[in-house]
């Protein structure tokens, strides 16, 4: 248990969390809200998708500006301004709801200027996140994140279908107006001082050249690259059960509109549990993805085989499990392997991988589902999310001598020492100097006589292998080399 929250051990964290929570569930109130709104007002399912569209239409276009802006300016004063936004816009909808005068257009509209609001704040949330808690609990922070998320999703969705049954969709607006208020007193009670700084200072420059290193600094990242390129194959092939489900349950599985009801339940049971596994581990490294990955690939294959609902939904909640631990491995991973200066604009192109996962996959797999038939799908799907999977881990082996780190070390290893750079992090000092007193730079690990590596930078390290035996007159350095450490 002490493990599992870890994070909670720091006040500024449990302020934050649960002022997320209440955010939280007011935002699946509101999803459903919008949704039965649409759906009440036209009977087209089509049309309520378009309001979802609208929300993650801007993530494509914005989510870049807002990891620069995530990176330049104070987070704080962003953030607050976003949620009073969002209660503002919350509220209008109400409104239209209450009155029914202004009808979709207006509802479109809020929709898509939420979503805009959304892609600017959420680099800037991650950020902030991330400065709450000290870099050895991020990764259990962001597990209990996820499990926040399903836990206010579960309790959001149940919580707005009684009462948008019993008062209309309006009051479920009202609600999310309401809760953003909590965000913005965490906001304001979260202790400056206790923050946790990134690595380095950001540096101030224009929007647009920020945009242009941010891309830079990513391309010299290759097992970064590797992890979101996995992500969105995942992501748009292996993920996008809201589609494969619905189509299951109306096609092979007969099951109707209760057997996707009963579905989407237990998904969302399978993304607690994953969360609290998440949560458990004390650290989420790339082996991790790639075996979640290639085992929720499997399942999914065997998902699509499945003979019936109850068969069916034992396949889908450990699949829901594997897909929260991948998405926590990937954030993880993005934040703790890359520069603090970057972060904001990492974290954009994770949102912005998963957006484009969503808008590519769910058109595709009911395109698919349609065409070939749901079970076919779901088998394909699964072998090429199985053969990505092989693939990422492939192209991950071959850069284990490639270690990314916050300060920009690159720790070569050499075949003979055998070390993996996992456990060469582990005893590698990530921000001190070389033991010659030079700043950090290119680190070599070289095999010596006692079994253990010699650490060393490039510039006290003239040769490699086997030390030479020195004689007795060169084992008493001049008095100049003398007064500075040695290697």
């Amino acid at each position: 248990m002490r493990t599992t929250f870890a994070a909670l051990r720091h006040r500024n964290y449990r302020i934050w969390a649960g002022a997320g929570f209440v955010s939280i569930i007011g935002t699946w109130m509101q999803v459903l809200g919008v949704n039965w709104y649409v759906l009440q007002e036209t009977g087209s399912a089509t049309k309520m998708g378009l309001a979802v569209l609208l929300q993650a239409i801007p993530t494509l276009l914005l989510s870049t500006w807002g990891g620069a802006l995530a990176d330049r300016l104070p987070a704080r004063p962003l953030l607050v301004a976003s949620q009073v936004i969002h209660a503002a816009l919350a509220a209008g909808l109400g409104a239209a709801a209450w009155s029914d005068s202004a009808g979709l257009p207006l509802v479109y509209a809020i929709s898509l200027f939420s979503g805009a609001v959304s892609a600017i704040e959420g680099p800037v949330m991650g950020r902030w996140g991330s400065t709450l808690v000290d870099r050895d609990t991020l990764g259990n922070a962001l597990a209990l994140g996820s499990l926040t998320n399903s836990a206010g999703r579960i309790l959001g969705m149940s919580a707005g279908a009684i009462l948008v049954a019993a008062a209309g969709p309006a009051p479920l607006f009202a609600v999310n107006a309401l809760s953003f208020l909590a965000v913005v007193v965490a906001l304001l009670a979260v202790r400056q001082q206790e923050l946790h700084a990134p690595t380095s200072a950001p540096v101030p420059t224009r929007n647009a050249a920020a945009i242009r290193a941010g891309f830079a600094y990513l391309r010299r990242q290759p097992v970064i690259l590797i992890a979101l390129a996995l992500s969105f194959v995942l992501g748009s092939l292996g993920r996008n059960y809201q589609v494969t489900m619905a189509a299951m349950s109306d096609g092979p599985l007969g099951s109707g509109a209760s057997g996707y009801g009963t579905l989407s339940t237990v998904f969302a049971v399978g993304t607690v549990v994953g969360a609290l596994f998440a949560a458990r581990q004390r650290e989420l490294t790339y082996r991790t993805l790639i075996g979640v990955g290639l085992l929720a690939s499997l399942l999914q294959i065997l998902a699509g085989l499945a003979p019936g609902t109850w068969s069916f939904a034992a396949l889908i909640l450990p699949i829901a499990a594997g897909a929260v631990l991948i998405d926590t491995t990937v954030g993880t991973r993005a934040q703790l392997d890359t520069d603090g200066t970057m972060r904001g604009r990492v974290l954009a192109a994770l949102a912005v991988t998963g957006s484009v996962s969503a808008a590519v996959g769910a058109p595709l797999l009911g395109w698919l589902s349609d065409h070939a038939g749901p079970r076919q799908t779901l088998v394909l799907a699964g072998a090429l999310a199985a053969a990505a999977s092989l693939a990422a881990g492939a192209a991950l082996a071959r850069q284990r001598g490639l270690a990314v780190e916050p300060v920009q070390l690159r720790i070569t290893l050499r075949e003979s020492v055998g070390w993996n750079a996992d456990r060469l992090r582990s005893r590698v000092p990530l921000s001190r100097t070389c033991p010659g007193g030079h700043a950090p730079a290119r680190v070599v690990a070289r095999a010596t006589t006692t079994g253990r590596p010699a650490r060393e930078c490039a510039v006290c390290a003239p040769r490699y292998g086997r030390p030479r035996q020195r004689s007795a007159a060169a084992a008493t350095p001049p008095a100049a080399e003398a007064a500075s450490p040695r290697p």
